[in-house]
């Protein structure tokens, strides 16, 4: 535990080195914090992703991170993502052991970061959403937290020394992601994804970065 807190510390400091990072919806943040079981579902585009939200989140508490397996293969990377608190997950062959262990520890407490869209985005723009984020919520009981991460960049990538603000929105409560009907679970998936990808892009309309005027021009 030690350890996680020092490499916490330590990418807090880098983060504000390298970035100018601004956190909006710090209330929603920590109303959700309070509230019992959570997952944090922010949109992907950079793979410092997790990194940010666990410098946002800093408080402290441990968070499991579900992230792919490809991003474990640098060992020095793997290391650090590990200690941060990341699972890797096989999404190719059906990882369900992995799965069930990080439901386990969100329902017991644990929060959990995952991103619903499953991979990274070259543009910018909200992918589409996979359905894992939510059936983990609904098992484990948990609140989902949108998250909205915007580089104030020209393409709306990530690139050093860029401006970063990590939005946050109201908590979708448990009830949100339960499945009283087993034969309609489709359909039920379906009204999650549309619910959270509409605060998603809600929060992005209202933190954009405003593009600079080009000189010269009207």
């Amino acid at each position: 535990m030690l350890l996680y807190w020092f490499i916490l510390l330590l990418a807090w400091v880098l983060v504000h080195l390298l970035f100018r990072v601004e956190i909006r919806g710090r209330e929603n943040l920590e109303a959700a914090k309070a509230g019992g079981p959570l997952v944090i579902a922010p949109n992907h585009i950079s793979m410092l992703d997790p990194v940010f939200v666990a410098v946002a989140v800093m408080d402290w508490g441990r968070m499991n991170i579900l992230a792919k397996q490809e991003l474990f293969q640098n060992p020095l990377l793997g290391w650090f993502f590990r200690t941060l608190g990341a699972v890797a997950i096989d999404r190719g062959k059906g990882d369900t052991s992995t799965l069930d262990r990080v439901t386990a520890a969100c329902k017991n407490g644990t929060r959990l970061l995952i991103f619903p869209e499953g991979t990274r985005t070259k543009t910018g723009s909200l992918g589409p959403l996979k359905g894992g984020a939510f059936l983990i919520a609904g098992q484990s009981g948990a609140s989902m937290l949108p998250c909205r991460i915007i580089y104030g960049t020209k393409d709306g990538r990530m690139h050093l020394f860029c401006r970063v603000r990590l939005c946050f929105g109201p908590a979708l409560p448990p009830e949100t992601f339960a499945i009283t009907d087993p034969d309609r679970k489709l359909a039920a998936l379906r009204g999650m994804k549309n619910t959270l990808k509409t605060q998603l892009e809600t929060l992005l309309e209202r933190n954009r970065f405003e593009q600079a005027a080009p000189r010269g021009g009207r």
